[in-house]
């Protein structure tokens, strides 16, 4: 589940074999669901899932694809619900239900039925726990932040909410509680990553958001001041990172040195938005920079729940 822009330059493109008109459904399936966007989810939750079970199981492979279905069906519901902002949008009305490729009501079905198959699987493979966790991610996305964020500039800090829960499906999935500090230090990682990572995007596609009529920060404040607050985010983020080892998330002296490397870096690739005039290059920079520092993160954490 991702907070708003489609932030797929970032990602790998799909195998092109799918450009091929014979795979058009599969293609508009995987338009609708933001396959290439939801990916980070699944790897978040299967780094929650090593981190509480310390090595390889079987169940991860459930806890990924259930983190998967789930988020899928909440980003299909939600082009649902944002049918008429997107078609308002350069960058998204040629999504499915904007350029008329699938009906609403269709893809309403899709997305309520990969919520359910998500659900059940990880209600009967692990515990009905981690489906409530699974759930609750799907309502806050899709009945609290798909409204919030049309009336209130900021609405992606509660919002980023989102990013906390797939780590913490995949953490009960391996048995781990929902209650233990190890768990809210990696949650905590993920809620404050979240916010800079969105701002970051959003800058470039701040004309998008005001044509559209949705509000946003970049119409409150300058954009100097746009790039001190973003700034700001981005070093709480290498901050929160530096609690994994203090809560047992890393254990390994090298690993929690890598993290310490990486940490250095993100913060001088952070220091950019204050050394440089704010224009969308820079701000595409410190995107490319907040999403590699994020994966860096994330393989540190397994290599460490698989080695030490």
């Amino acid at each position: 589940m991702n907070l708003g822009p489609d932030h797929r330059q970032w990602l790998l493109p799909l195998p092109r074999i799918l450009s091929n008109p014979v795979h058009a459904p599969l293609n508009m399936l995987l338009e609708l669901t933001k396959f290439r966007i939801v990916v980070l989810s699944t790897l978040s939750a299967a780094t929650g899932y090593l981190a509480a079970g310390r090595g390889l199981h079987a169940g991860i492979a459930t806890a990924m694809l259930g983190v998967l279905l789930l988020a899928m069906g909440a980003c299909a519901l939600n082009q649902v619900q944002d049918r008429e902002l997107d078609a308002r949008m350069s960058r998204t009305r040629n999504r499915p239900i904007p350029r008329g490729s699938m009906k609403p009501g269709a893809a309403f079905a899709i997305a309520w039925a990969l919520i359910l198959a998500g659900s059940l699987l990880l209600w009967l493979a692990h515990s009905p726990g981690t489906a409530l966790i699974g759930l609750f991610a799907v309502a806050w996305y899709n009945g609290f932040y798909t409204y919030i964020k049309r009336v209130w500039s900021f609405a992606v800090v509660p919002g980023a909410l989102i990013g906390a829960l797939p780590p913490a499906i995949g953490w009960t999935a391996a048995g781990g509680s929902p209650q233990a500090p190890p768990l809210m230090a990696l949650a905590f990682f993920f809620f404050i990553w979240q916010v800079p990572h969105f701002w970051l995007l959003l800058f470039s596609l701040r004309s998008d958001y005001e044509q559209s009529g949705l509000p946003s920060p970049t119409q409150q404040l300058s954009a100097r001041q746009f790039a001190n607050l973003t700034f700001i985010w981005m070093l709480s983020a290498f901050a929160s990172s530096l609690l994994l080892p203090l809560y047992g998330l890393i254990r390994s002296p090298w690993s929690a040195l890598g993290l310490l490397a990486c940490g250095l870096w993100f913060a001088r690739e952070s220091a950019k938005l204050i050394r440089q005039n704010p224009e969308n290059a820079v701000f595409q920079s410190s995107f490319r920079s907040i999403n590699l520092f994020a994966l860096l993160v994330m393989a540190l954490l397994v290599l460490d729940a698989l080695l030490a």
